[in-house]
């Protein structure tokens, strides 16, 4: 819960949003929308690599086109359950083969050095020419079935066309012979039966079958009895030929449930080299920079630091110029205060680490200036922002505690969680981060500074934690951000 919350604080989605419009697909767009945090480290490198292969390719070549592929992701799951595949779904099932095909040739054209990772990806691709091939043979490219779909179906509309025209020429004689009993020389349909347009008050000079009549009932729409017969040879022929349809569509249908796990795997992979596609473009746009992620021994180093949302909003929306901020934290930091006035950025400079820190991990470059250094953290926990709740009558300090509480859970045992809320030393060293000192907006390298540097004591709040207290309750891998935290404003 809290990790959604912290999502949530850090405005997450929509920077997820801001990425999928650099999807070229609607699964890249759905992934992106709905992008998974990697839980380990190893799996946050793969994701990096794969995005700077493809950032090298977008530089060097054409790059990936995802041309032809679409969602077939619910037609393979009926196919899979005995369902019957339309013209129209089998026909996307071939372009996302012919699509995935094109992605492949492009990755392994390259050397094995310059992309190993996405070589790696669609080493096991399979996609089926012949399967797509027969598909396209059966069906065009509006959707239906042709003719050479089989010699079954090719022989069923040759008597269609023949039965046609047959009708045809005898409602043409008809209408010769009985032109004054017609309101127009029409030949129209009602349902699959042929009609002549007749006067009511002359419907005995055609004798036939009334399948309609106008509005005002001055017209009849009959089927003359020298056309019934061949109406009837015409709707059976039609029966025939939806029949033939549906046996051929069922054979195609057959032959992608053959190979639907293949399928699904071709589909999670293409997703995936959109996702990487996505990310790639997204860090070209933003001028940002592949991180390193930096042992426990190692400072975090994060120059010229843009927020991305407000990089965004500077470009689409004509907002401000985004003020890039430096952040330089020694290892042996375990706290850090960021101090200074009102509307100084310090909040801004809090989320700002939260988005880098969750780039990162998800496979973005991040924007800053090179080198960008920082740990994989296993969680990101945040508390920014006021959490009022009128329902449960909680003023906004309540709202913090009740917050802290829940990272204290995340990151430690409930026991001791409930331990070190309920301690005076812990309560006491809630103090406004915010009544610290003066800083300059612009660079925040310099005030980055341990509690115990703060001067807490001087504040008259109560002694900051130490390091070995914190130790207990904050694991290496947690990044916790804390705004303004203990403020009873």
């Amino acid at each position: 819960m809290i990790q959604q919350e912290t999502l949530s604080l850090l405005e997450w989605p929509r920077l997820c949003q801001h990425l999928s419009t650099f999807a070229a697909t609607k699964l890249g767009t759905l992934a992106a929308q709905r992008l998974v945090t990697p839980t380990n480290q190893a799996a946050s490198e793969a994701l990096l690599a794969q995005t700077r292969e493809v950032y090298w390719l977008e530089q060097q070549t054409r790059g990936l086109s995802f041309g032809g592929i679409r969602d077939i992701g619910a037609a393979l799951e009926r196919a899979s359950h005995h369902g019957l595949l339309s013209a129209p779904e089998l026909i996307d099932v071939a372009t996302t083969l012919n699509g995935a095909r094109q992605l492949r040739r492009v990755i392994e054209a390259q050397a094995e050095e310059d992309l190993p990772v996405l070589q790696a990806l669609v080493a096991n691709l399979r996609t089926y020419p012949e399967l797509e091939q027969r598909i396209h043979h059966c069906i065009d490219d509006r959707g239906e079935v042709t003719d050479r779909a089989s010699a079954k179906l090719s022989t069923i509309r040759d008597r269609l066309k023949t039965t046609r025209q047959d009708i045809q020429q005898r409602l043409q004689r008809i209408m010769q012979r009985r032109a004054s009993a017609l309101q127009e020389l029409l030949i129209t349909q009602r349902g699959d039966r042929f009609v002549l347009p007749v006067k009511a008050p002359q419907k005995e000079a055609i004798p036939g079958l009334v399948h309609d009549a106008s509005i005002s009932g001055a017209t009849l729409y009959i089927e003359p009895n020298a056309i019934v017969e061949l109406g009837n040879q015409l709707r059976q022929l039609l029966r025939q030929e939806q029949t033939e349809i549906e046996a051929i569509l069922r054979d195609l249908t057959q032959q992608v449930a053959a190979v639907a796990d293949d399928l699904e795997h071709l589909l999670a992979t293409v997703t995936a080299l959109d996702l990487a596609y996505a990310r790639a473009r997204y860090s070209l746009w933003l001028e940002a920079n592949p991180p390193r992620f930096s042992q426990t021994n190692e400072p975090i180093t994060l120059r010229q630091l843009r927020h991305p949302l407000l990089v965004w909003q500077q470009r689409h929306e004509q907002g401000a110029d985004v003020v890039p901020i430096d952040l330089l934290i020694q290892p042996t930091l375990r706290v850090v205060a960021i101090t200074g006035p009102n509307t100084g950025g310090k909040t801004v400079t809090l989320k700002t680490l939260g988005l880098a820190a969750m780039m990162a991990k998800v496979g973005l470059f991040v924007p800053a200036r090179e080198p960008v250094e920082l740990p994989w953290f296993e969680q990101i926990l945040a508390d920014i922002g006021d959490e009022q709740s009128i329902e449960q009558s909680l003023s906004t300090f309540s709202g913090h505690i009740r917050r802290i509480s829940r990272i204290l859970a995340a990151i430690t045992s409930p026991e001791a969680a409930e331990q070190a809320l309920n301690s005076e030393s812990l309560a006491s060293g809630l103090v406004d981060a915010g009544e610290m000192g003066e800083v300059a907006p612009s660079r925040f390298s310099a005030s980055l500074i341990s509690a115990e540097q703060a001067g807490l004591d001087d504040l008259g709040e109560a002694p900051a934690l130490s390091p070995s207290e914190v130790h207990p309750l904050s694991p290496a891998n947690a990044l916790v951000l804390l705004d303004e935290v203990g403020s009873r404003h």
